[in-house]
């Protein structure tokens, strides 16, 4: 769980602001945006997978009904627990399919939260792709906020594209590609970017 320095953030934001006016709105908005951090552990990596594709509020509340049932969220109170029973917490199949994937692999060292936190970003990102049930949002998504990658960066995130839709004037949507393809002016920000789209349109729906 790293959270960079306020001089780093503020290194980091000023350049963005000078490469991107998009950016730049989004800086004179929120100022130094919100780290978010979480711990590297199975449970931080099986939120990330409950959140996709579903709204904040839905999420927030198939959560909540986990953490009731088993208290602390483990890899191994996951797949000792009775699996119809957490599917009625709100988990699809496939998602609990993925939960399950995810804790054997934490199990039997596939990963290795110690280590990832020590891995170059490419290789981390690597490894969290090959289990079943992380993609590439819920890889960056875990390197940018439990592991403190400053360049990781989810870049299929909607709300991530909406901000910068909204910030830079236009009408449609950048496609996920165009997006990521935008971001590559950012880096080795990008963590920071992102950030900095997310204050700001927490903000803007507020």
């Amino acid at each position: 769980m790293l959270e960079p320095s306020a001089n780093t953030l503020r290194d980091a934001c000023e350049t963005l602001a000078k490469r991107d006016p998009a950016l730049a709105a989004a800086f004179e908005k929120v100022d130094l945006p919100n780290w978010r951090t979480t711990e590297a552990s199975y449970a931080s990596l099986a939120r990330i997978v409950v959140y996709q594709l579903i709204s904040t509020k839905a999420a927030d509340a198939i959560w909540g009904r986990i953490q009731e049932r088993l208290g602390e969220v483990t890899a191994q109170a996951v797949l000792k627990d009775d699996q119809e029973r957490l599917r009625a917490c709100g988990l699809s199949r496939p998602k609990l399919g993925h939960l399950n994937a995810i804790a054997e692999a934490a199990l039997d060292g596939t990963l290795d939260f110690a280590a990832l936190g020590q891995a170059p970003i490419d290789e981390a990102r690597k490894t969290l792709i090959g289990v079943r049930g992380i993609g590439l949002w819920t890889a960056d998504t875990f390197l940018m906020n439990a592991l403190g990658h400053l360049d990781a960066f989810p870049s299929g995130d909607v709300g991530l594209i909406e901000a910068y839709r909204q910030l830079s004037g236009a009408e449609r949507r950048l496609s996920a590609k165009a997006f990521s393809q935008q971001a590559e002016v950012w880096r080795p920000w990008r963590a920071v970017a992102a950030h900095l789209l997310y204050d700001w349109y927490n903000l803007a729906r507020n």
